[in-house]
Parts: structure tokens; sequence; C-alpha cells
């Protein structure tokens, strides 16, 4: 527990390292955004009654799981998890993530669309922007932007205030970017679940806790980075659904989702290749010991941070690797090494605390989808957004150790 109390004030600390101006510090932004997380955190993970609703989300997610392996092995068969018609002889070989694990995100893109034409989640989305912009003093684009980054992602969210992206300031716009770092949409969230599902118990409630989480310490850490000047200005944002009828939802959901289940095949595939490239070419370098690898070598540079989390210090190489893994490949990486570690490799605790460190889209390949998605949507601030990339990323990775701080710390 101290470590993770001493690891709030030391990763704001990191924040303003890296600030462009030290000078001016956002004193209120950082007591309300800590409040907030505070408040965020001791709601979801101790009032009985939201424990049980989150219950109950995790119970809807297993019944989709289900639902959707009904889909998968009609289609790909005994790919899909249909039986098989022969004899397995390595049924630890059997599992195809593309064919079993990843179509989750067709039906949760279906379904999100439903709920989006439904009214569910823009409620949601209003409710807590609402919550931001009266306790942090943000303006309605941001609070926006941040919010519905938790539910519809990191180059969505920005099309609801793509009005607003023009006008919006330096400060405003690297929060923006480090909350689509922090968070994970919905559309994978029970992609994630069904991965952790086997060693996190309710694994789906602990990834939305975390990305509800990280939202406002994204946007205290990007503050802390680059300061806010004048007062926010509060607008209205129009959020009426973009869908006909309820039909027109679900098929178009359902094509956002092949597309985003493709994009995922795609830089898992490449990634993974690139990464495994520059491990040959570090292989190369004679250190007399194990060679060296791009996730070993940033592991464990990023072992401390990991230990401010709250990780002992003999896990913390694992776990340092971890969000190494995360942010050169990806998060699904990430979670799927953290899945398939040994018993006795991480505590229960440290598992628990590494599901909320791991939970955003901080790597590299997100934010070249980011950067592809805003500078399209703002061609006129392309010069902005291509400079302040690279510190959304930091923002982002630390907005999601600082949830897992607070998880070690409540749970």
């Amino acid at each position: 527990m101290s470590q993770a109390l001493l690891g709030l004030p030391c990763i704001i600390l990191l924040a303003w390292l890296t600030s462009s101006n030290r000078r001016r510090f956002p004193t209120r932004l950082v007591i309300t955004g800590l409040l907030t997380q505070l408040l965020l955190a001791a709601l979801f993970l101790k009032v009985a009654s939201l424990q049980d609703a989150l219950l109950m989300v995790n119970k809807l997610m297993l019944a989709l799981e289900a639902a959707t392996q009904q889909g998968t092995a009609m289609v790909f068969g005994f790919l899909g998890g249909a039986p098989s018609p022969f004899e397995v002889t390595g049924p630890q070989h059997s599992f195809v993530l593309a064919f079993r694990a990843l179509p989750i995100v067709i039906v949760f893109a279906a379904l999100s669309a439903l709920l989006w034409h439904w009214r569910v989640i823009p409620t949601a989305i209003s409710a807590l922007s609402r919550l931001l912009a009266k306790t942090m003093g943000l303006s309605g684009a941001i609070s926006m932007g941040a919010t519905s980054s938790i539910f519809i992602g990191m180059v969505e969210s920005p099309l609801l205030i793509k009005p607003h992206l023009r006008s919006m300031s330096n400060s405003e716009l690297l929060m923006l970017m480090s909350c689509g770092m922090a968070t994970v949409a919905g559309t994978v969230m029970g992609l994630y679940a069904g991965i952790l599902a086997a060693t996190v118990p309710a694994a789906l409630s602990h990834i939305l806790v975390a990305s509800l989480i990280s939202a406002p310490a994204a946007l205290m850490l990007a503050a802390v980075m680059l300061p806010p000047e004048g007062d926010a200005n509060i607008v209205a944002i129009n959020m009426q659904s973009p869908y006909s009828s309820s039909m027109d939802a679900l098929v178009s959901g359902t094509g956002e989702g092949l597309r985003l289940l493709a994009n995922i095949i795609g830089m898992l595939i490449v990634f993974v290749a690139l990464v495994y490239l520059v491990d040959q070419g570090l292989a190369l370098i004679p250190t007399g010991t194990e060679p060296l690898t791009l996730v070993g070598l940033f592991g464990q540079l990023l072992a401390p941070l990991a230990w401010l989390t709250g990780i002992p210090w003999n896990e913390a190489h694992i776990a340092g690797e971890l969000l190494a893994t995360k942010v050169f490949i990806n998060e699904l990486v990430a979670y799927l090494e953290l899945a398939a570690l040994e018993p006795g490799a991480l505590s229960e605790h440290s598992r628990l605390v590494m599901t909320y460190a791991l939970c955003g889209f901080a790597n590299f390949g997100s934010l070249g989808i980011m950067i592809g998605g805003l500078t399209a949507m703002c061609p006129e601030r392309s010069a902005d957004i291509l400079r302040l990339a690279p510190r959304s990323v930091w923002a982002g990775l630390l907005a999601t150790c600082m949830t897992g701080c607070l998880a070690g710390l409540i749970l």
C-alpha cells in the first residue's frame, strides 16, 4: 500500500518533469482530478449495490461470449468452437485467436450501435461529461470527448466534437488525445474480459472501472504536461443518432465491427513482426548473457513504474515487461501474456493491479490510428496533432499506471 501511495505523487511528478511549462501548475485540475478518480474508484469498487451491478454486467458478458461462440461455431466450425471432427492430440494449440476470441468485437460493435440508437450510451456519456465539466472546470467539448472515448473509442469520440477541434487549445487537444490513449473502447472490452476470464474473476467489471477511472487521470496528467490557459467555454454537443432505425444500427454496427476486427488482426501481425525484427537486430549485440530484446530492455526501464503501482519488486520485472509489451505491441498481446503467465509468476493482487495498468490504448500502433483519424477530421491542426502525439502516449501510460495505483490501494 505504501508503494501505491508513493506512486500517485511520483506519477504526477513524472508528468511535470516532461511539462512544457513547469512554472505553471494546474493545481485545481490536479486536486479535482485526483478526487474524481478516488470517488469513482471508491464507488465502483466498494459500494455493494454498484458492485452487484458490475457483477450483473459480467454475467451479461459471459452470456454474450456464449452467444458469440454459437455464431463462430456455425461459421468457422471446429476452429470457432464447434466439436472437432477428429481426435485432438494437442488441445493447447486448438484455440485459434482470430476465430475464437476476436469475433466478439463484431457482436460488441453491433450492440454498441444499437444502444447508441436507443440513447443508452449517449445518456451515460452526457451524465459523465457534465460531472467532469463541473468538477474539473473543463469545456463541454473536451468533457464530451473524454467521456465518450470510454464507450466508443479514440477515433470515434472526436467525431462527436469535430466542429470544435479547430478552436481547441493545444492543452485541450492533448487532453483529448491522452484520454484516447488511456481508455479502451466498449467494442473491445468484451474481448479483453474473455481473455482474462480464467485468471481474473469478474474481468469485465474491472476493465470497465479501469477505463472510467483512467479518463480523469489522463485529463489531469495532460494538463500537467501542457497547462491550460484561460477559462473553458461550455458548449452544447449534438448527440443525435446517426442511424435511421434499430435495424440500420445493427447492420452499420456489424460493418464497423468487421472493419475493427480486420484492423486488430492486421495490427497484431505487423507489430509482432516488427518487434521480432528489432529483437533479431538486438540479438547481434554481444552481451555475454541472454540476448537483448526490445520488450526485455524497456521492461527493465519500466519496472520501477510497475513497482510504484504496488507490485512487489520481485515481480516488478515481469510487470515492467507487460507494460513494455503494451506500449510497443498493444494491450491485447499484453493481456494475452498476462493470462498465459504461470501460476505464481504474479500474485493474485498483482494480476489485478496489472489488469488496471494495462487497460488503455497507449501504444504506437494506436497512436498511428489516432493521428490518421484526427488529421483527417481537422487537417489545419495536423502540425499540432503530430507535435503532441508522443506526449499523449506518455500521458496515457502514466494515467493507466495511476489507475493501477488506485486499484492496489482500494482492492
